[in-house]
């Protein structure tokens, strides 16, 4: 009787094991989807914006690093939500860090809208802020981008903050003003 129980529980702890490996190998395949979709959209809007804006593609190679989220948005009457995904890429060494974005807004409109944007990094502290603690553009505002010929190779970009820069691409092209209020950008903990 004793060997019977014995390997009863041991059939039981392999049937165990079993189950959480295939539950451990459908996660890692989710993730791996889940990131290989972020690169995608990301290399995507590269291409488009490298399209409206060829200075950009310097400043994006040049730079200490960059951010690219694709997002989407709904406002119904006086209230909307925006969210989104993103990576942050550190030109130096490569690695990728998966973001998320979240967003609200106030006023009246109705509509659905998708946007994207390529935030370049010039100074590493400035791309390990923006990872590790995240990011919020205020309640309220926008941002004016650099008319032709006098941005230089961040023409059409806005600057955010020290060191910062932000292009914003919608259906109809690169914005000439950057609306990024009540937004905030935080490390996606499910793809990291």
């Amino acid at each position: 009787m004793p060997n019977v129980l014995r390997n009863l529980y041991a059939l039981f702890a392999c049937a165990l094991m079993a189950l959480s490996f295939g539950a451990h190998a459908q996660d890692e395949s989710a993730i791996m989807q889940g990131r290989q979709q972020v690169r995608e959209a990301a290399q995507d809007t590269l291409s488009t914006l490298y399209e409206y804006q060829p200075s950009a593609r310097y400043a994006v190679e040049h730079a200490a690093g960059y951010a690219v989220f694709s997002t989407f948005g709904i406002k119904l009457l006086f209230a909307g939500g925006q969210q989104g995904k993103g990576m942050v890429v550190n030109n130096r060494t490569h690695r990728q860090t998966f973001m998320k974005m979240v967003g609200v807004q106030a006023g009246l409109g109705f509509g659905v809208a998708k946007t994207r944007l390529v935030f370049i990094f010039e100074t590493v502290s400035a791309m390990q802020s923006f990872i590790n603690q995240g990011w919020e553009f205020g309640a309220s505002g926008s941002l004016a981008a650099a008319a032709d010929g006098q941005g230089g190779m961040f023409t059409g970009a806005a600057a955010a903050a020290p060191g910062v820069f932000v292009y914003q691409i919608t259906d109809t092209g690169l914005a000439a003003q950057i609306t990024a209020t009540g937004q905030k950008f935080y490390k996606d903990d499910a793809l990291n």
